[in-house]
């Protein structure tokens, strides 16, 4: 069976390129589109650029009054409560949306938490591991009876964070010695490892899969970081102003890739594969590579390994419980 190469494809967009620029001539009318997280942020734009394309979103949300404030006046959208972190309410989203009889086209796990305190949800998983990962794992799951039949893509918003940490198989919810930046790369690995899974179980039923980095973009994702440590990084001035602007992208462009990895039919055919700069992106070596205290591109291996990706979909399955591709 055929895979993708992990190269760019030269799709004519880049760093700068908007999410209203990828889809300028794609009718997304008739479509319906799940958001998650799809009322703040990156997640925002991504809602308001689709639904001018025409499409149908539906933005599962845990704050479901700051949802429905945020997307007051946006035609084509609709809120559901949503809590990434609880399986129980995972479950309840997707069966009342199952129970409304309707096909999903795209799919975009957007909603995510990075660098927080050490935060245990459920069982005592680790939160990031748990929101970022986990939840979406049993969401797509649970939604599959909806999915495959709308051909979906299912797009996974990664980081390159991923950088910072493989999965830590011995520990995965960091019981022993956490480390908050450490726990967000391993969450945004398996999100990419998620994807590359997905999409080689549900290709042949015409769904496809992608993770991405969306780009460096000052959001309410912050949330968890103190002022003084974005000054450190070099992020932000003590007066707030934004040091580098060059290397951050407004949340138009930082909801670009994601957007691209939704609808774009340059991606028609292909899937389980790693986006940047709304292209797929190249292989990068191992250990962290930096410019400017900035990290630098690419995909690292542990992302992308078949072999740790069906290891992590086995783990997920066991801790969630729900497995659509189970024998």
């Amino acid at each position: 069976m055929s895979t993708t190469p992990q190269h760019k494809i030269g799709s004519g967009f880049g760093a700068t390129s908007t999410a209203d620029d990828v889809l300028r001539g794609i009718d997304l009318t008739g479509k319906l589109a799940i958001v998650t997280g799809g009322y703040s942020g990156l997640g925002l734009e991504t809602t308001r650029s689709l639904t001018r394309a025409g499409a149908h979103v539906v933005v599962p949300a845990r704050r479901t009054d700051v949802a429905e404030e945020a997307l007051a006046g946006l035609e084509r959208t609709e809120v559901d409560e949503l809590d990434l972190a609880d399986l129980d309410s995972v479950r309840g989203f997707a069966e009342r949306f199952l129970a409304s009889g309707r096909t999903v086209d795209i799919m975009i796990n957007n909603a995510g938490i990075m660098a927080c305190p050490e935060t245990r949800v459920g069982p005592g998983w680790e939160a990031q591991f748990a929101t970022n990962h986990l939840g979406h794992f049993a969401l797509v799951n649970r939604l599959w009876p909806a999915i495959e039949p709308g051909g979906a893509r299912v797009v996974s918003v990664s980081s390159r964070g991923h950088h910072f940490s493989p999965v830590r198989w011995d520990d995965p919810h960091w019981r022993q010695g956490y480390d908050k930046w450490a726990a967000y790369g391993q969450a945004k690995t398996a999100n990419v490892l998620f994807a590359v899974h997905l999409d080689r179980l549900a290709r042949d039923r015409g769904v496809r899969a992608f993770a991405l980095h969306p780009g460096g973009i000052l959001t309410p994702l912050q949330r968890h970081l103190a002022k003084e440590e974005m000054i450190e990084r070099g992020w932000i001035d003590e007066n707030g102003t934004v040091l580098h602007p060059e290397q951050f992208k407004s949340p138009q462009q930082g909801a670009a890739t994601q957007v691209w990895a939704a609808t774009s039919p340059r991606l028609d055919g292909l899937g389980g594969v790693y986006l940047e700069d709304c292209d797929i992106a190249e292989p990068a070596p191992d250990g962290v590579e930096t410019r400017d205290g900035v990290v630098t591109g690419g995909v690292k291996p542990w992302a992308t390994d078949p072999a740790e990706a069906a290891r992590l979909w086995a783990l997920s399955a066991e801790l969630t419980g729900v497995d659509a591709f189970a024998a």
